[in-house]
C-alpha cells in the first residue's frame, strides 16, 4: 500500500496541550501508511530554552515547513481600530466587523500562500489541527484545490455565520476532543453528520523524571504543608487570579500550612505575580516559569486545581488524574468529561470563590479523601482515556475521509 502524504497545518503560537497531543499522535501513527509534512506559523520552543518544534519533529522523522506570519498592513489595523470605535455599543457586530477586515486583509492572502504550498506538496489529505476560526485560511485553500480537509477541534470554539458556513462546506469531517465541543459546534450551526467525539488520550505508563521530596525541597515547601497546585498557559481564560484568591481565602480562615505552585507561563505570569503579591502570598504562591518535566510537579501536588472558562479536553487534568490526583475544576466543556463530581474531584462554577473555599479546604484537611478521590481518578484514566484508544479512533478519522468517494 502506497503512504497517504497528509500535511499537518498548526497556527498556534506557542507549545500548549494540543501541542503535545499531536506529538504523541506522530509518535504512534502507521508510517508505513501516512507520511507526514507539518507547515506551521511559528517555530516556536518548548518554553523558553527548550526545543523548538522544527527539532522535536525532526526527531520524530516528520518534515518541517514554516510559513511565517505576515506583518499587519497599516491599512487594516487602522480600519481595525475605526471599527472598534463606530461600533462600541455592539459587540456581536464589532467582531464581525473586525472579522471581514481580518479576512480581506490576511485570511485571504494567507490561503493564497498556503495553497501554493499544498499544491507543490501534493497531499492526498491536509489535518487542521487548531479549530474553524484559527484555520480558516486552511479550509478555503483547501477548498480551492479540491484537496480533502479533517479539522481537529482542541478547544470550545465560538464560530460567526461565515466560519460555521466554511467549514460546512470546506471540511470531509471534524473530530472534537469532547462531547461538549462536539455540541458546541453542532449548536452554532456545523452538520452533525461531520463531527465524531475522540477524546485526547494519555501514555499510562507516563513517569515522573522526579520524585516528589525533590520538587518540594526545590521550591521550599515543608513537609506537611498542603501543596495545591495548577499547571498551563497563563493566559486570561485560565482565571489563574481566581484560584490565587481562593488560596488567600483559605489562608485567613485558618489554614497557614497552604502553598500554591503555578506552572507555566504567558502573558498574564506578571500581572498574578502582583496579584499574590497583593493578596499577601508572595511567600505563599509560587511561579516556577515552565518546566519541561512538568508531570514531576503535578506529582508533587496535593491537589491540582484548574478554574478556566473555557477548555476542550484538557490534557493536563488527564496527567493529574494519572499521577492519582483529586482535581477540582470548572465545570465547563472538557473538564465536566474527565472529572467525577464528589468521586474523582470536585466540579464548580466559574468564578464562585465560596464553592472553591470549600473544596479546596475540604481536600485540605482531609488527607484520606485526597487518597480515595485520587486513586479513582488514575483508574478513570486507565479505564477510558488511554494512548492507544485516541490513536486508534483519529486514525480511523483519516482512513474514513481518505476512502470517502470524493477524497
Amino acid at each position: 500500500m502506497d503512504q497517504a502524504h497528509v500535511v499537518i497545518l498548526d497556527t498556534g503560537k506557542e507549545w500548549g496541550g494540543g501541542t503535545n497531543s499531536l506529538l504523541e499522535l506522530l509518535r504512534r501513527m502507521d508510517r508505513a501508511k501516512y507520511r507526514f509534512t507539518c507547515v506551521f506559523y511559528d517555530d516556536y520552543r518548548q518554553g523558553k530554552d527548550g526545543p523548538r518544534i522544527s527539532e522535536t519533529l525532526a526527531r520524530l522523522g516528520v518534515s518541517f515547513e514554516q510559513m511565517p506570519r505576515r506583518s499587519p498592513s497599516l491599512p487594516g489595523k487602522l480600519l481595525k481600530e475605526f471599527l472598534r470605535g463606530l461600533l462600541f455599543f455592539n459587540e456581536r457586530l464589532k467582531r464581525l466587523g473586525i472579522f471581514f477586515v481580518d479576512y480581506w486583509f490576511r485570511i485571504r492572502p494567507d490561503a493564497r500562500r498556503l495553497a501554493e504550498t499544498l499544491r507543490a506538496r501534493s497531499p492526498r489529505l491536509v489535518y487542521l489541527n487548531n479549530q474553524p476560526s484559527s484555520n480558516l485560511e486552511g479550509i478555503l485553500a483547501t477548498q480551492a484545490l479540491g484537496i480533502p480537509a479533517l479539522q481537529h477541534v482542541r478547544i470550545e470554539a465560538r464560530l460567526n455565520p461565515f466560519e460555521v458556513r466554511a467549514a460546512n462546506e470546506g471540511l470531509r469531517g471534524i473530530i472534537a476532543v469532547s462531547d461538549g465541543v462536539r455540541r458546541g459546534l453542532v449548536e452554532q450551526g456545523i452538520e452533525p453528520s461531520k463531527c465524531v467525539v475522540i477524546h485526547n488520550g494519555i501514555a499510562i505508563d507516563t513517569a515522573p523524571l522526579l520524585p516528589p521530596a525533590v520538587v518540594r525541597a526545590r521550591w521550599g515547601i515543608a513537609e506537611g504543608e498542603v501543596l495545591i497546585g495548577t499547571a498551563g498557559s497563563l493566559v486570561r481564560r485560565k482565571r489563574i487570579a481566581d484560584l490565587i484568591h481562593v488560596v488567600a481565602a483559605l489562608i485567613a480562615c485558618g489554614h497557614p500550612s497552604i502553598k500554591c505552585v503555578i506552572v507555566g507561563e504567558g502573558p498574564e505570569r506578571e500581572d498574578l505575580s502582583a496579584h499574590a503579591g497583593r493578596c499577601g502570598l508572595a511567600d505563599k504562591v509560587i511561579f516556577t516559569g515552565f518546566q519541561p518535566d512538568a508531570i514531576s510537579y503535578i506529582n508533587a501536588f496535593d491537589v491540582f486545581a484548574l478554574p478556566s472558562e473555557r477548555e476542550g479536553l484538557p490534557r493536563v487534568i488527564l496527567e493529574a488524574m494519572l499521577m492519582a490526583k483529586p482535581v477540582v475544576a470548572s465545570a465547563v466543556t472538557g473538564p465536566s468529561e474527565l472529572v467525577v463530581d464528589g468521586v474523582t474531584g470536585f466540579l464548580l462554577p466559574v468564578g464562585d470563590s465560596g464553592a472553591w473555599l470549600d473544596a479546596l479546604r475540604r481536600l485540605a484537611t482531609d488527607g484520606v479523601l485526597r487518597k480515595q478521590m485520587g486513586a479513582a481518578g488514575r483508574q478513570r484514566v486507565v479505564d477510558m482515556f488511554s494512548l492507544e484508544r485516541y490513536v486508534a479512533g483519529v486514525e480511523a478519522m483519516l482512513a474514513r475521509v481518505l476512502a470517502s468517494p470524493s477524497a
